[in-house]
C-alpha cells in the first residue's frame, strides 16, 4: 500500500491491539486518521481492563481524530440516502471521502461505495 495518510476504520486498529501483524504491517509508518465514531467504538468492548483502556488511548493519541464536521455530516446524509449502509460505517466513508484518503477495512461492505478509495485487508 502506498502513500503516507490513510484513514482507519474501526477494526485493523482492533486487529492491532489483539497483535495482528497484517494490521501491523499495513499501520506502520503511516499516518493514521480515524473517524470520531471509531475512536469511540475502540471502547465497545465490555469489561475492558484499566491496561487495557491505556491501550486503546495510547493508539488513539497516534493517530489524527476528525471531528463530525459539517463537510462530513453531508458526506453521510447522502451515503445514508443512496447506499445501504449501516450510519457507523457512512461516517467512517464519509471521514476518508472528506479527507480524500484511502480507508484501511476489513469488512467488505464498504465495495459498496462509489467513489471511496480502498484497501480490503483479508483476515
Amino acid at each position: 500500500m502506498n502513500g503516507i495518510s490513510i484513514v482507519s476504520d474501526t477494526n485493523p486498529l482492533i486487529y492491532l491491539l489483539n497483535g495482528s501483524d497484517k494490521a501491523a504491517e499495513y499501520l506502520n509508518g503511516k499516518q493514521i486518521w480515524i473517524s470520531a465514531i471509531s475512536e469511540l467504538e475502540l471502547f465497545g468492548k465490555k469489561g475492558l481492563t484499566k491496561y487495557e483502556k491505556q491501550e486503546i488511548e495510547l493508539l488513539i493519541e497516534s493517530c489524527f481524530v476528525a471531528e463530525l464536521s459539517s463537510g462530513i455530516k453531508n458526506i453521510v446524509k447522502e451515503l445514508l440516502q443512496t447506499v445501504n449502509i449501516k450510519l457507523p460505517d457512512a461516517i467512517v466513508a464519509a471521514t476518508a471521502m472528506y479527507l480524500d484518503l484511502p480507508l484501511l477495512t476489513f469488512d467488505n461492505d464498504f465495495i459498496r461505495i462509489p467513489d471511496l478509495k480502498l484497501f480490503i485487508l483479508e483476515k
